[in-house]
């Protein structure tokens, strides 16, 4: 075996390092089971093969639906740990990659060691990117976008081998034909792998700008992308056998359109300033993720690379430049709808951190040219290449692990079971954030809870196709008059007028302080709200619910802690307020401090609005 090859058993033990290191403490902070924003629907659609929302992410979900399989915890899990897998490969992606851009180099003259600082780069790379706190947060519950940062790196991976064989003389298409089939495939995880395309296009062309006149090889190039692209047939397929979560219904050719080009969500232009305009360019934001040292070493790499591989960094920065141009420019996101567009740039962070692997490198290479090292090159200089390897990724996962433990993050289960076990038998509860609809989807589509409910999601009230979903309740319903001629707010009165006095009607926290009620009065049955009419009685709310409530993360606060699960637990807080204020309000005072004393301990940022209460009812304890 040649001293080049740092194998054990045939395995390169980086490479597997690159893979195992990430997973295993991916896993250690892998959620237990559902989580918010996208996760329910996710895990719904992923559970009953299924399409979740525009563009459907046909490919996410049949991966994910392998996981289903495996006989480990319940569905979420299982997929959860789908999103881990794949965050590790994309890990194993930017090893192979950074590798493949430093095969050439030779750190000294003996290969055992210069193979060794090659690697060493390689794991480096792979565990900056693995403890970067976007794609961490993506790896611990179900998303698609580390599957599509992995099938990115393998293709840049086979344009970089073809590149080196067509520079050798020995022209091999074939890697570009894989490359663009997996660029079609690649559409069925999200739209924004075109962004990458002119860096791809441009890895070609600074080859040898003569491909352009290949029109066979164009031919066979687009024939197999659009092969690829046929992942895109699931959508149809699947929604003729009509799954439990079939979001668009896409067997028409128009609804499938509508579906595949996201026109369900519209939304109103929007002025831009430069706040905003700042805003969106910094969810691009390398030193947030790899620190400014991170960075430097982006900038390092940049340089060294323009010596002997311009093409590769003028691909980067095309990369760079038109993600941002599309993103910025063309999606001119609110303010507060920023955060989404960062999951976006998963791909351009892998490569960054391939771009920090090198600098590793060259940083390293630097030091040695200038150092006297002894003529046997021992343990404690490889321990020093090691330390020097891994100081960034270690101080990474040590600033990063705290906030990315998801390992106890039951909140949007609870949250969940919580709402469901507020409500009676054969009760209609109208719901509006995603959020708070989408775990109570998993539960019971999934996980089949509370099969006798019907769960309508307001926003979605306004598709005829979403009626359709539910014939049970909208079968007959009025809202097949107006379809988008309303807005949900309107159609979640006409629901609520055709089911009234029929079943027992609710609306979650989150619908009772998005819409004004008139006609109708919500009262508080723990975190959801009964809908009466306003010449019925009201009754005394039912305190007696709470006693039925988990309260994992509330009480005992998670290390885990994202926007929609700091909001749940402000529900909590302001639903034991309200339900406090109201049973002091009726002379009811040791039920009501109860209630006031557990809104400052779920919440200790409520003191002054328990304050308030307490002295209009009585004074302070």
């Amino acid at each position: 075996m040649k001293l080049s090859r740092i194998t054990i058993a045939g395995l390169d033990p980086f490479m597997v390092a690159a893979f195992t290191i990430p997973f295993a403490v991916y896993m250690l902070t892998l959620a237990p089971s559902v989580t918010f924003f996208d996760s329910g629907e996710f895990l719904t659609a992923a559970s009953s093969l299924g399409s979740a929302h525009s563009p459907g992410y046909p490919l996410f979900l049949m991966y994910a639906k392998l996981f289903t399989w495996l006989p480990l915890g319940n569905i979420a899990f299982r997929i959860n740990m789908a999103t881990a897998v794949s965050s590790s490969l994309a890990c194993l992606g930017s090893y192979l990659l950074t590798t493949r851009l430093l095969k050439a180099e030779r750190l000294v003259e003996d290969q055992r060691f210069s193979a060794y600082a090659v690697k060493g780069a390689g794991l480096a790379a792979a565990l900056c990117f693995s403890f970067s706190p976007r794609l961490w947060l993506q790896s611990n519950h179900d998303k698609p976008y580390p599957l599509l940062a992995f099938i990115t790196a393998v293709i840049f991976y086979l344009l970089l081998k073809w590149r080196e064989r067509y520079q050798a003389g020995d022209e091999q298409p074939a890697y570009i034909y894989a490359a663009t089939f997996l660029a079609g495939l690649a559409t069925g995880l999200h739209q924004t792998v075109v962004l990458l395309l002119p860096a791809w296009f441009l890895l070609i062309v600074l080859a040898d700008w003569r491909m352009l006149t290949r029109v066979k090889e164009l031919v066979l190039a687009t024939a197999f992308s659009l092969l690829g692209f046929s992942i895109q047939l699931y959508l149809p397929l699947r929604a003729t056998r009509n799954p439990l979560l079939n979001w668009g219904d896409t067997k028409t050719h128009t609804q499938f359109m509508w579906h595949f080009l996201r026109k369900g969500y519209q939304s109103d232009p929007h002025p831009r300033n430069a706040a905003l305009w700042w805003a969106q360019i910094k969810a691009f934001n390398i030193p947030h993720e790899f620190t400014w040292l991170g960075a430097a070493l982006v900038l390092f790499a940049l340089v060294c690379l323009w010596r002997r591989q311009r093409d590769v960094v003028i691909a980067y920065l095309a990369g760079v430049a038109m993600f941002l141009l599309v993103i910025v420019g063309y999606f001119n996101t609110l303010p507060d709808l920023i955060f989404l567009t960062e999951e976006f740039f998963t791909p351009l962070y892998l490569l960054t951190a391939v771009l920090i692997g090198i600098g590793l490198y060259h940083l390293l290479a630097y030091a040695v040219a200038r150092a006297h090292l002894p003529a046997v090159y021992g343990t404690k200089l490889y321990a020093v290449v090691a330390a020097v390897y891994l100081s960034l990724p270690v101080a990474l996962c040590a600033t990063n692990y705290y906030e990315n433990d998801q390992h106890n993050n039951y909140i949007a289960f609870d949250y969940a079971t919580n709402s469901l076990r507020s409500l009676p038998q054969n009760a209609v509860m109208f719901t509006w954030g995603d959020s708070g609809a989408f775990p109570l989807w998993y539960l019971q589509g999934v996980e089949r809870m509370r099969e006798d409910l019907d769960l309508p999601h307001t926003p979605h009230l306004v598709f005829n196709w979403y009626l359709d979903s539910m014939p049970r309740l909208f079968s007959e319903s009025k809202l097949r008059q107006y379809g988008q001629s309303v807005d949900p707010e309107q159609s979640l009165r006409i629901a609520i007028g055709d089911v009234i006095g029929k079943r027992p009607v609710y609306v979650d926290f989150s619908t009772r302080y998005s819409v004004t009620f008139n006609e109708y009065v919500p009262v508080q049955r723990g975190i959801v709200y009964r809908i009466r009419r306003a010449s019925e009685p009201s009754g005394l709310p039912d305190v007696s619910v709470w006693e039925n409530y988990n309260n994992r993360g509330i009480l005992d606060k998670i290390a885990f802690l994202d926007l929609d699960t700091g909001k749940a637990i402000l529900i909590y807080a302001n639903s034991c307020l309200e339900a406090g204020e109201f049973l002091m309000g009726i002379g009811r005072l040791p039920e009501g401090r109860q209630m006031l004393e557990k809104a400052l301990r779920i919440s200790p940022e409520m003191q002054g609005p328990v304050q308030q209460v307490l002295m209009r009812y009585g004074g302070a304890p």
